[in-house]
C-alpha cells in the first residue's frame, strides 16, 4: 500500500515537473518571438525614417533648382479645378432644387 502511494506521489511530482518544464519552454519561445517582432518593427521604423529622409533631401534639391514652385503651381491648379468642379455641382444642385420646388407648387 505504501509503495503504491509513493509511486503515485512520484508520478504526480514528475507530471508537475514536466508541466513546469513545458511552461518554461513556452515562455522562452514567446520571448524569442517577441524579440523577432521587435526587431521587425525596428527595421520597419528605420525604413520609414530612411524614406522620409530621402523625400526631404529630394524636396531640398527641388527648392534649390526651383522645381518645387512648379509642383506648388500644379497643386494650386488642381485645387482650383476641384473647387470650380464643386461649385458647378452646387450650382446644378441648386437648379434641381428650384425645379423640384416649382413642380411641388404646381
Amino acid at each position: 500500500e505504501r509503495r503504491a502511494e509513493t509511486q503515485t506521489e512520484r508520478k504526480r511530482e514528475t507530471e508537475i515537473e514536466k508541466r513546469q518544464r513545458q511552461r518554461k519552454r513556452e515562455k522562452e519561445r514567446q520571448r524569442e518571438r517577441g524579440k523577432k517582432r521587435d526587431g521587425q518593427r525596428q527595421r520597419e521604423k528605420e525604413t520609414v525614417r530612411e524614406r522620409n529622409r530621402e523625400r526631404e533631401t529630394e524636396r531640398e534639391r527641388e527648392r534649390e533648382t526651383g522645381r518645387d514652385t512648379d509642383r506648388e503651381k500644379k497643386r494650386d491648379r488642381d485645387r482650383e479645378k476641384t473647387e470650380t468642379e464643386k461649385e458647378r455641382e452646387r450650382e446644378t444642385e441648386r437648379e434641381r432644387q428650384k425645379e423640384r420646388w416649382t413642380e411641388t407648387e404646381r
